[in-house]
């Protein structure tokens, strides 16, 4: 069913049962080819979804730190990463909230393994049958929104979430400056206060990632930053 290829899906759920029978169950049935990722709080969920690429996103909306709707709101600031809910509040209300969010499908508890393996299945294939993105390129260096991958000189590489958001919006700027404001905008969101030199240190971590490649990103005086 799956193919080759392994699927990276994080799972916020706080009852640590739930997450060890669905990982089992998961596990068996994919023949190791769904690699669950966990964490039990709001606050990690969020952390590990910047800082890693999934396929998939699966939040309880109940949760220590910050609730499964907070951590839908922070990551579709960043990226279009399928996310389904799992809860015990089955409310039409709850469900449109999650849908405005940008959620993609919603499961409630108690539910059936073998059903919510299969929705997850589903939601995982047509994800990546959607063509959301074209591919942005610069020489040798191209990222890919619709799956999250960079490629540079033929290499996968794998950045935090800040260096792929302030690469992406490089990209997608190309042969223009960008401004240090919008390429915080862009990698903190518009709400944050950051310093500019803690984004000279991410561009400084993005240009070693990139290796040879690094020579695209051309800084600007005074202005920002520019790829070729």
């Amino acid at each position: 069913m799956w193919g080759d290829y392994v699927y990276n899906v994080l799972l916020v759920e706080d009852d640590r049962n739930i997450c060890e029978m669905i990982k089992d169950y998961f596990t068996d049935k994919s023949k190791n080819n769904i690699v669950l990722d966990i964490a039990t709080d709001g606050q990690s969920g969020v952390e590990k979804a910047y800082e890693n690429v999934y396929d998939l996103l699966l939040l309880d909306i109940m949760l220590p730190s910050l609730d499964g709707f907070e951590i839908c709101r922070e990551v579709r600031r960043l990226s279009d990463v399928p996310i389904m809910f799992i809860t015990a509040r089955g409310s039409q209300e709850d469900m449109l909230t999650g849908y405005a969010l940008g959620c993609d499908d919603y499961i409630v508890k108690p539910f059936s393994l073998p059903v919510f393996y299969q929705k997850v299945n589903a939601l995982i294939k047509r994800s990546k049958g959607l063509v959301r993105f074209s591919v942005l390129a610069a020489g040798t260096l191209t990222l890919n929104p619709n799956n999250g991958t960079v490629i540079s000189d033929g290499e996968e590489i794998s950045l935090t979430a800040k260096e792929y958001a302030i690469l992406k919006a490089l990209l997608e700027n190309k042969g223009r400056i960008v401004s240090r404001q919008m390429l915080i905008n862009h990698a903190w969101g518009y709400d944050e206060i950051i310093d500019e030199r803690v984004l000279d240190t991410h561009i400084k971590n993005l240009r070693k990632a990139l290796k040879d490649n690094s020579k695209l990103i051309k800084t600007v005086i005074k202005r920002g930053y520019r790829i070729e």
